[in-house]
């Protein structure tokens, strides 16, 4: 049996999404796209062909259904899959009352969908 220990649930949800790496002094050092696996109010799992550095900060450009969101997070984890694909956990970081709300709202109508 698996206990979830997260502090709030995830749901699946591939959305394309573009991201930039930033340095410790804000400095553009990569840019990618990817697609989120999961999402959460927390953060969410993001698929990409190549490893992100876990010392960068990631602005994530999510679109999610008809919205388009900019979202700052850290790499919490990252593993290479068997078929050459990094999985990275974003953690958020810096929300906004704006951006935790869309998220709670996102997160409750794929939950609700789901009953």
């Amino acid at each position: 049996m698996t206990i979830e220990q997260r502090r709030s649930p995830r749901v699946e949800s591939p959305n394309l999404l573009t991201y930039v790496c930033l340095d410790k002094d804000n400095n553009m050092v990569g840019q990618g796209m990817g697609r989120t696996l999961n999402v959460s109010e927390g953060g969410i799992l993001l698929e990409t062909h190549i490893a992100i550095d876990p010392e960068y900060v990631v602005l994530l450009d999510i679109a999610m259904e008809d919205d388009l969101m900019q979202f700052k997070g850290k790499i919490a984890h990252i593993k290479k899959r068997e078929d050459g694909k990094f999985e990275s956990g974003v953690a958020f970081i810096s929300l906004d009352e704006e951006k935790t709300q869309f998220l709670k709202q996102y997160v409750a109508i794929f939950l609700a969908g789901e009953e």
